[in-house]
């Protein structure tokens, strides 16, 4: 017998009882949609974080202040308080061997001291403030920066200018507005506030200009919701701070990033004070954009891969329920079986028959299933704004997959019908 010929009897023996095969199919529809969501939004997900990382650059390293691993020995302790007292540091220890903090002084040092590895740095202060326009009263986030924060972060600003070097030396009352700040703020999207006063923790601010819009950020944030005003001006009237939060450095190229991570930590080192080891003492952290990419496409792919494992169980369980329809069909035909072997039917034809028939269903179920799986994840996209992709690979993969189960959970099915004597068979009630 020809598959073709298989083929048709395998086909007419699904469709005899048709709820009984679609009810077989759904549990490979569900474990294929499934599959196909979960790697859409893990790939999407995954290529965010990537877009949002390296928009950035990938020649960036920011530094921030770290409690050290090991505490003073009682000696360096006395010392550094003694030098503490002179005026040489800080006098906040909290039990480390320095003042766990980075000043404007030192950071505005770095560019100069190596102009091989650093092209520019840009030290920030932030937190969080009220703003208010008219009887308009929002919360937003603010950072305060130096004129090198565009080139250092990659932003730009599309309407009015960014603030001044004149502007962070007079210590000015001026800002740059974020695109969601400025709607939130009128109620319209696209406002202008170019030229308009806001107010600032009750302070009155001139918006000097717009940043232009950069969407989420890689953990999800608007980074647009922002105001942006001169480090010097945020320091003395906003945050009543003498030290900064973190200090972003941009590389001169991305093979001098290790040079000049090290030139940074050797100079925070020797400005702080600190004794080794290193860099267990370090009172300070400093990361590449290349370790939080990693670090993050780590823990996409590991939600991924968890989510992907409860997908892969519901598949195995669409396949068991595969197998019992199947033996089940098995049993209700055994006399058919039998008049088949009569007439001439091979135990071949007969396996071949019963096995298509389990591909049919798992293959019709994971066609299904892809459709359903690709319809959800572009309606995940457009209902909830998630970056959701679904790629040929995993469609690829889902169609291997079901056509997989369909021969793995159908052979044993099948070669117990191909192993019936004729006999047997004809003589069963």
């Amino acid at each position: 017998m020809n598959l073709l010929e298989n083929l048709r009897i395998a086909i007419r023996g699904l469709t005899i009882n048709l709820m009984r095969t679609s009810l077989t199919m759904l549990g490979i529809i569900i474990g294929v949609g499934v599959v196909i969501v979960t790697v859409a939004i893990g790939t999407g997900a995954s290529q965010s974080v990537t877009a949002s990382i390296n928009s950035l650059g990938t020649n960036l390293l920011t530094v921030r202040p770290a409690a050290p691993h090991i505490r003073l020995t009682a000696a360096v302790r006395s010392t550094a308080l003694a030098e503490s007292a002179s005026g040489t540091i800080s006098s906040t220890f909290g039990g480390s061997s320095s003042s766990n903090q980075l000043t404007l002084a030192q950071a505005n040092r770095i560019p100069d001291l190596f102009p091989q590895s650093v092209a520019a740095v840009a030290p920030v202060v932030r937190g969080s403030i009220q703003v208010r326009l008219g009887s308009t009263n929002v919360s937003t986030s603010y950072i305060g920066g130096t004129p090198d924060y565009l080139f250092v972060n990659s932003a730009t600003v599309n309407k009015g200018r960014f603030f001044s070097s004149y502007d962070m030396d007079g210590r000015r009352a001026v800002c740059d507005v974020g695109v969601t700040v400025a709607s939130n703020l009128t109620g319209s999207a696209g406002t202008d506030l170019t030229g308009q006063t806001i107010s600032i923790s009750g302070q009155d601010f001139t918006v000097v200009g717009m940043l232009t819009p950069k969407g989420a950020g890689a953990f999800g944030q608007d980074q647009d919701d922002v105001i942006i005003m001169p480090i010097t001006t945020a320091m003395m009237r906003i945050s009543n701070k003498s030290t900064i939060d973190l200090l972003s450095v941009r590389c001169t190229t991305g093979k001098m990033m290790p040079l000049a991570q090290e030139q940074i930590s050797a100079y925070l080192r020797e400005q702080h004070h600190l004794q080794p080891p290193y860099p267990q003492n370090d009172d300070f952290t400093i990361t590449s954009q290349t370790e939080l990419l990693q670090r993050q496409q780590s823990v996409t792919t590991t939600m991924t891969s968890l989510l992907s494992a409860v997908a892969v169980v519901s598949l195995i369980v669409g396949g068991v329920g595969v197998m019992n329809i199947m033996l089940v069909s098995v049993t209700e035909r055994t006399r058919e079986i039998g008049i088949r072997k009569a007439i001439g039917a091979t135990p071949h034809d007969i396996l071949m028959q019963f096995l298509i028939e389990s591909v049919i269903i798992s293959m019709i179920g994971g066609l299904i299933g892809i459709l359903i799986g690709i319809g959800s994840a572009m309606g995940l996209s457009a209902l909830s704004g998630w970056n959701t992709v679904v790629g040929t690979g995993s469609v690829v993969l889902a169609i291997s997959v079901s056509a997989g189960i369909g021969i793995f959970f159908g052979i044993y099915p099948a070669s117990k019908a191909a192993s019936m004597h004729p006999i047997d068979a004809l003589r069963y009630e």
